[in-house]
């Protein structure tokens, strides 16, 4: 299998969600822009992109009522 390509940016994202995933932390975007020292702002672009390439993918939140937004957790890179 190849090898998906990242951009710097994608990659410092993408790593920020494993290195809170390995913590035992819930990677949602505040806590992911602070690990990646991304702004909000500059996180949304490069969240989109790792989705759509199947790297991350985004989970709402499961109980009702305590929304804490959305989260984005990490697949395997081949």
């Amino acid at each position: 299998m190849q090898r998906v390509q990242l951009s710097d940016v994608e990659e410092r994202v993408y790593q920020a969600v494993i290195a809170l995933e390995a913590r035992g932390q819930v990677p949602y975007p505040d806590m992911i822009a602070e690990e990646s020292g991304l702004t909000a702002e500059q996180l949304q672009a490069p969240l989109h992109l790792l989705t759509e390439k199947g790297l991350l993918h985004r989970e709402d939140s499961p109980m009702a009522g305590l929304d804490f937004g959305p989260r984005f957790c990490a697949r395997q890179m081949a």
